[in-house]
């Protein structure tokens, strides 16, 4: 008796879950149908096409010069007035032709003679150049073999001892091309230079 009454409420029980879902099923077809409520966007994002542009750079010429430099004058002497850079006026030191007791003018165009190479100028000493001196020096020294001064002296001065030593030690500095008799190379001496003084302005 039990049993029977087992089985008669699993039946029962066994239709309702059938009822139950079919329910289910058709309600869920129904949900898959309807349309969708509301506005959709379809948003696609387009990939921009790129396009490069090379630029080919030509090199530019450099631009012709109009007119090249003036060439320069060789310096006829140098300068070592390095004492008197802060004065307030300028001065020059003058450094004028060698002269030859024993045979003239040196500068002459004969073959072997002696010629000037490097003339300095002379310091001009701050005494002098503080005060406005000027003046001159006579100096005579000896040309040596080698082209060099030696034994240089004090001929004339004016004013006296002032402008000496400023006038033997650029002596001193002076090179020569010496002088050749026979092929070989001979001292020259009684040489004279008169250096000269002066502030301009």
């Amino acid at each position: 008796m039990r049993y029977l009454i087992a089985l008669v409420i699993a039946g029962v029980v066994t239709f309702f879950l059938f009822l139950g879902m079919q329910a289910l099923i058709q309600g869920g077809e129904g949900a898959m149908t309807e349309p969708v409520k509301g506005n959709v966007l379809d948003f696609v994002r387009l990939k921009k096409e790129e396009t490069v542009q090379k630029k080919e750079r030509k090199p530019q010429k450099p631009p012709t010069p109009k007119e090249p430099p003036p060439p320069m004058d060789a310096p006829q002497m140098q300068n070592n007035n390095l004492d008197a850079a802060g004065a307030d006026f300028d001065f020059s030191a003058n450094v004028e032709a060698d002269v030859n007791l024993a045979g003239g003018l040196a500068l002459e165009s004969s073959d072997g003679e002696y010629l000037p190479i490097v003339k300095v100028a002379p310091v001009y000493p701050r005494r002098a150049l503080s005060r406005g001196i000027e003046g001159y020096v006579i100096v005579e020294f000896i040309v040596t073999k080698n082209g060099t001064v030696r034994a240089p002296k004090v001929i004339n001065a004016e004013p006296e001892s002032i402008f000496d030593r400023a006038a033997l030690d650029a002596a001193l500095k002076f090179k020569y091309k010496p002088r050749v008799v026979n092929g070989e190379a001979v001292e020259v001496a009684g040489v004279q230079n008169k250096i000269s003084f002066q502030i301009n302005g």
